[in-house]
């Protein structure tokens, strides 16, 4: 491991994070939940902007290290089954958060509160609960692989590509967990402003580093399995277009239950990383878990 490319990739990072982290912390005084101002659009634009940081630290610590630019990034369009079962994976893992999150202490399945009933008026016909999920469902999926793939292949690019290439021969357990943690301590500057934990950000930040450590051996085992770590920008994009279904269908909201931040959504990914554990241990001849990356 190039010790001195990861201080400076982690530093490439995280240092424009914490600066959009402080300029949302002094908008912040000023935006009221559910009003549009001009300072909460800033601040949106700010946090969606961040998903690009990986992106440019890659290209500034390839230039200081004097690398070539894009190169062992795992950037390839070659396209086979593990694409598809990437992308339809994330519906699935949307469907079983929202079951466990409907199991939670103090939540249950609202399939008819307001926020549902006001949504479901601006669409045609009757189209109930299930039709309302599978439309969500559609649309995640159509952006997964459109607009969302676009943005989440900022950070992919970086946590997926360079920081992979990075641990080279450290092992696929070891590169997941370290790079999985890195990748979850880099969001903390957007969670202590409210971003995914509105009700806890001082907690979220540790349950952020908890559900991206274990999201990141799925989308590193579809990357590997794949060739490319477009399928990890494609899986990510989905699994952010299509996530939010619990907080919209169970009630009451509690950012650290519900979802896929919440509890609920780490005993759901943990669950599938066994899943994937017994698929590469008994099942696959290609062994990616005890490979050395």
């Amino acid at each position: 491991m190039k010790t001195k490319n990861l201080i400076t990739f982690v530093l490439a990072a995280y240092l424009p994070m914490i600066a959009i982290g402080a300029v949302q912390f002094f908008l912040r005084k000023g935006i009221e939940p559910g009003v549009l101002s001009m300072k909460a659009i800033i601040s949106s634009g700010l946090t969606a902007i961040a998903m690009f940081i990986p992106l440019v630290a890659v290209v500034v610590t390839q230039f200081i290290t004097k690398e070539p630019l894009f190169r062992n990034l795992g950037i390839s369009f070659k396209i086979n089954r593990w694409w598809v079962a990437g992308l339809l994976l994330i519906p699935v893992l949307a469907l079983a958060i929202m079951g466990v999150s409907a199991l939670m202490p103090g939540e249950s399945w609202s399939p008819e509160n307001e926020m549902v009933a006001t949504a479901m008026k601006q669409m045609p016909g009757n189209l109930g609960a299930w039709g309302f999920i599978g439309i969500t469902l559609l649309s995640g999926l159509l952006a997964g692989i459109t607009i969302n793939a676009v943005f989440a292949f900022g950070e992919e690019i970086g946590w997926r590509g360079y920081l992979v290439g990075l641990f080279k021969g450290q092992g696929f357990i070891k590169t997941s967990v370290i790079t999985g943690a890195i990748w979850g301590l880099w969001h903390a500057p957007l969670i202590i402003n409210g971003h995914n934990y509105p009700q806890h950000p001082a907690a979220g930040i540790f349950m952020m580093i908890a559900m991206c450590t274990l999201l990141t051996p799925i989308l590193l085992y579809f990357r590997q399995k794949s060739g490319s770590v477009i399928v990890a920008a494609i899986m990510h994009g989905t699994f952010n277009g299509v996530v939010g279904l619990s907080n919209i269908f169970v009630l009451p909201f509690n950012d650290l239950l519900i979802g896929g931040t919440g509890l609920a959504g780490l005993l759901v990914l943990l669950g599938t990383d066994l899943v994937i554990f017994l698929y590469d241990r008994y099942v696959t001849k290609e062994h990616i878990l005890t490979s050395i990356i």
